[in-house]
């Protein structure tokens, strides 16, 4: 079975088709797990990699995409969102929320419907590269449509 047509890449694979033909994944050679790894196979800058990043906040989940340069800061998080409480979701949140696992969470197909929040230092790159439901798949979008396609807001959530 080729990573193409795991379930979870399928899923990735429609919901970007839909939104645009030109879009598709793509499987790299080696792993994109970390934004330093994704950007090394790329190459392309680390921060042009979308982080997808699942915190508790309050109580329900979000997802928070963050430029590969960057951290999220619990703090602007908290003050700039008015979440009280913010914290990392565990593994088996990340799988059962969005049905992806640790290293493959893509910003789109989740299990479950989250609020997305955008690092607004994205901006920054013409084109950006997010994980495809796998840590070997990606696909190629700019900011624009990030934010279209992920019904996303943007924020200053990053240090």
């Amino acid at each position: 079975m080729t990573l193409l047509n795991k379930e979870p890449v399928q899923r990735v694979s429609k919901i970007i088709k839909e939104f645009d033909q030109n879009l598709s994944v793509s499987v790299l050679e080696t792993s994109a797990r970390t934004a330093l790894e994704a950007a090394s196979s790329l190459g392309c800058e680390v921060g042009a990699i979308v982080k997808s990043l699942l915190f508790k906040t309050d109580n329900k989940f979000s997802l928070f995409l963050v430029a590969g340069d960057k951290k999220a800061s619990l703090k602007k998080i908290k003050k700039n969102i008015k979440f009280n409480d913010v914290s990392m979701a565990t593994a088996e949140d990340v799988k059962k929320i969005t049905g992806f696992t640790i290293g493959g969470v893509s910003p789109v197909g989740h299990l479950e419907n989250v609020d997305i929040y955008i690092d607004n230092s994205l901006h920054r790159f013409d084109f950006l590269f997010a994980a495809a439901g796998h840590p070997n798949c990606i696909f190629k979008i700019n900011f624009s449509d990030l934010k279209k396609i992920t019904k996303g807001t943007i924020k200053d959530i990053t240090e």
